[in-house]
């Protein structure tokens, strides 16, 4: 088992110096970062203490720039399905907290059927699997299951691509179990990094063990899952404090394992069933997570990021801005709640979805601003997976597979679910955007693949 590698008062430290930080050795820092050096860990603390609206401003260009340099104008989409709602523990900020007295279920298989059915209807290729933790209600034997049953299903429009995971910190052997069943990011939120406040918001349960939960992606790493994703729940504890955390976390694995988080999550406290929002001092404003947001993007440049509906259509719209390269779209966060919301019937959700537009919406948006919705799975259906992935983004190669990606697959989702406006809408964006393909072998297969999705020769193509 691997030590705790969160040094409480190092990073309280860092934080507290940074607050004495001269604008000169701020303005360093963010010089650096135009020039896509590595920033130091009394850098990133300086910015994120920083309340001066010029250094903000300039936070907020640079994470700008690095975004399009690195990600361009593609968004990729996804969707979560929530399996199982009975759980052990006892976390002050979730509705599935095993003290709150609710009717509880978890999906038979043929119930499994019916949410991706909708799922995919909607447009969707990939999923994030979500469950409480409960070893005798939901077993990883039952997760593997599930994962088996999504990625057997076949529809005239083709199929779910990518299963990501998003469940308990679990063993070793779990882990294997997953990873035989094909899954593709593990995804796992420390919540908070500050043990203190971890302790006091998880008070019973196996979640309680600060440390095991903490070194969750080493046993994932051990057991062969090599794309592993991270995050917090910021208004727990200090949100500077986690950020600090979050890239050290990064740090970690990238020393053992010479790859860190593939993506970065960066859900936001909100209200849920059975508690009361006011009973957390360090809620965090939209200003302050915007900020945080931009900084996550400058620190860790090529490491996906995740937005859920938990926020709103605005606050999206701006991080979108700012750095997040990943969101989900027309989400249930409830057990079997896509079936329940066709049949409009009231459901029970983990948490309050702000953003409660339908995917066709959200997804014909994102093309009105000036981005290229993305339903790609290729890298992970083509092995690029792990420290390959990372290798092919800091390369600067991997413009060359996503967009041609995102290209056929936003052509895919126009075909199969869009009318004869929004198939018009995404020809231009499409022809427009091929020309930005740099490789003129890739460009040329691009365009062909594109002619056939349309005529109906061939679906699924991607490089």
């Amino acid at each position: 088992m691997t030590d705790n590698f969160i040094n409480i008062k190092y990073i309280e430290d860092l934080l507290k110096n940074a607050e004495h930080a001269k604008t000169s050795e701020i303005e360093i820092a963010l010089s650096k970062a135009e020039r896509n050096e590595t920033l130091t860990h009394s850098d990133i603390a300086s910015l994120l203490k920083t309340d001066k609206q010029e250094h903000i401003n300039r936070i907020y260009k640079i994470a700008g720039n690095i975004k399009k340099r690195i990600y361009g104008n593609r968004i990729v989409m996804f969707a979560p399905l929530y399996v199982s709602d009975y759980c052990v523990n006892r976390c002050a900020y979730c509705s599935f907290n095993a003290g709150h007295d609710y009717k509880r279920r978890k999906l038979t298989m043929d119930e499994v059927r019916k949410e991706v059915k909708i799922l995919e209807m909607m447009g969707h290729k990939r999923l994030a699997v979500e469950a409480g933790e409960n070893e005798n209600e939901c077993p990883i034997d039952y997760i593997t299951e599930c994962i088996k049953t999504i990625y057997d299903m076949k529809f005239e429009n083709g199929e779910i691509r990518r299963v990501n995971v998003n469940i308990a910190a679990t063993t070793t052997e779990n882990y294997r179990k997953l990873k035989a069943a094909g899954i593709g990011t593990y995804i796992l939120f420390q919540e908070t990094y500050h043990e203190p406040t971890y302790n006091r918001v998880h008070p019973a349960g196996p979640k309680n063990d600060f440390t095991y939960h903490l070194t969750a992606f080493d046993r994932a790493q051990e057991a062969g899952i090599d794309d592993v994703g991270g995050g917090v729940l910021f208004g727990l504890s200090d949100p500077f404090f986690d950020v600090m955390g979050l890239l050290l976390h990064n740090e970690h694995l990238e020393k053992k394992f010479n790859v860190g988080f593939h993506t970065i999550s960066v859900p936001r406290l909100c209200p849920a069933s059975g508690m009361n929002i006011n009973d957390f001092p360090n809620l965090v404003d939209d200003d302050t997570f915007a900020k945080i947001v931009a900084i996550i993007r400058i620190a860790v440049p090529f490491t996906g990021m995740i937005l859920s509906t938990r926020e709103n259509r605005e606050m999206r719209k701006k991080l979108l801005r700012l750095g997040i390269s990943q969101i989900s779209a027309g989400s249930s966060t409830s057990v079997g709640g896509y079936s329940l919301r066709e049949n409009n019937t009231g459901e029970s959700s983990q948490f309050l979805v702000n953003d409660e537009r339908s995917a066709t919406s959200i997804i014909s948006e994102l093309i009105d601003d000036g981005y290229i919705p993305s339903f790609c799975t290729a890298c992970y259906r083509g092995g690029r997976t792990g420290d390959r992935f990372m290798s092919l983004a800091k390369s600067g190669q991997i413009g060359n597979v996503c967009l041609p990606n995102a290209l056929m697959t936003l052509c895919e989702y126009s075909m199969d679910y869009g009318d004869n406006a929004f198939k018009e809408k995404t020809n231009a964006v499409i022809t427009k955007e091929t020309e930005n393909i740099n490789n003129e072998k890739v460009k040329a297969k691009t365009i062909e693949n594109i002619k056939k999705i349309q005529n109906g020769e061939g679906r699924d193509f991607y490089v």
